[in-house]
């Protein structure tokens, strides 16, 4: 998780490539990440036999039904799909919604970065149109188009009901917008690694922000609106060992019309669960002091946010540390009149870190993450 500038810096890129018949592909990624041979040939064999146990399986159902009824199965589905996300956006008040939002910085100097949406809500469509958003920046907050997708059909899903198919014709009356060279949909060689956990989780409180407008007694206030990233590792020139470990943090969720904000939990876009502790210790020259709910760090209101929480490692070796977080500034925002929620900090034996870092860290250190509260909705 680098703090990065340029797309190269950020990893292996490997293009679309023929795995079977392409075993150089192996030997590449060998000596450019350094990694042994069992554990990469662990990670692609892992991601092969998924894919070819999707396929046996793909071709066992349509030779049990039959080609004809299968396509017209699957044209069904979605056409059922479609019509579900038909019904929902007839439900919503029509018109022209816009909202705003901010990322703190992009760890390269520039702060107060633009998110922007334009909501249009039709008879039968929705538009999201992205496209007054920052330029693309130096750091890495920059997004694919896809990142964009997700973050827009996630929210969407959420006003849906029950268990929906996902498929395509879910999405068929959800259109996007966004710019070329804009940090919603950058261009090569922009930096991407905070755009699909950081501005991916903004995107989902700019969202909702604008459908908070459309539907005031549905949509909940702002959550953490970040993943708090924390990675941290370290390689033995002498020896060659090394380790290196990542998790995301959890933080508090936004309160809604009828219910107060949950603490400590992952939100939205993360899809990542807690690490336990001694799982931690067990594998990793770590010791985690603090494990918390940070209590009062929820938004103030009729209906309060849900609290962040505290977590304090200790260094048992020397390391390096690089951090990618968000509303370290900027506070996640309430509703109705509701407060916001508390900003996140991040500190190295007491000392305040950016949001967006990376330090050598020594044995005996302390690293006190501080994750945000979610907003309340409503005046007290």
């Amino acid at each position: 998780m680098p703090i990065s500038s340029r797309l190269d810096e950020e990893g292996l890129i490997i293009p679309p490539t023929l795995l079977y018949e392409a075993g150089q592909v192996q030997e590449q990624a060998l000596s450019l990440l350094g990694m042994e041979e069992e554990k990469l040939s662990g990670d692609f064999a892992a991601q092969a036999g998924a894919n070819t146990l999707g396929v046996r399986r793909l071709k066992s159902l349509v030779q049990a039904t039959g080609l004809e009824r299968y396509t017209q199965g699957m044209r069904e589905l979605n056409d059922y799909a479609d019509r579900i996300t038909a019904d929902s956006i007839s439900g919503l008040e029509e018109g022209e919604y816009c909202f705003e939002d901010f990322l703190d910085d992009d760890g390269c100097g520039q702060e107060n970065v633009r998110l922007a949406l334009t909501l249009r809500i039709k008879a039968d469509s929705l538009e999201l149109d992205f496209s007054e958003s920052s330029e693309q920046v130096s750091g890495n907050l920059n997004c694919p188009e896809s990142v964009v997708a997700a973050a827009a059909f996630y929210c969407i899903r959420c006003l849906l009901p029950g268990d929906p198919p996902a498929c395509e014709g879910l999405f068929r009356r959800i259109h996007l917008q966004t710019k070329l060279g804009s940090i919603v949909n950058a261009m090569r060689p922009a930096a991407v690694a905070a755009g699909n956990v950081e501005t991916s989780s903004r995107l989902v409180d700019l969202v909702f922000g604008a459908l908070a407008q459309a539907l005031p007694l549905r949509i909940p206030a702002a959550s953490q609106g970040t993943m708090n990233n924390v990675a941290m590792g370290r390689i033995d020139n002498e020896s060659g060992e090394r380790w290196d470990y990542y998790e995301t943090l959890a933080g508090g969720i936004g309160a809604g019309p009828n219910t107060q904000g949950r603490d400590a939990v992952h939100s939205h876009m993360t899809n990542t669960l807690n690490t336990p502790i001694e799982s931690l210790e067990m594998h990793y020259p770590l010791r985690v002091h603090r494990y918390a709910i940070r209590r009062g760090s929820g938004g103030k209101g009729k209906h309060s946010g849900g609290a962040g929480i505290v977590r304090e490692y200790e260094f048992l070796e020397q390391a390096q540390l690089s951090l990618l977080s968000e509303r370290r500034r900027l506070l996640p925002w309430g509703l109705q009149g509701g407060g916001p929620g508390k900003s996140g900090r991040n500190s190295l034996n007491g000392a305040a870190l950016p949001g967006k870092c990376s330090v050598s860290v020594k044995k005996g250190d302390r690293l006190l993450i501080e994750t945000p509260g979610g907003g309340a909705w409503g005046k007290c």
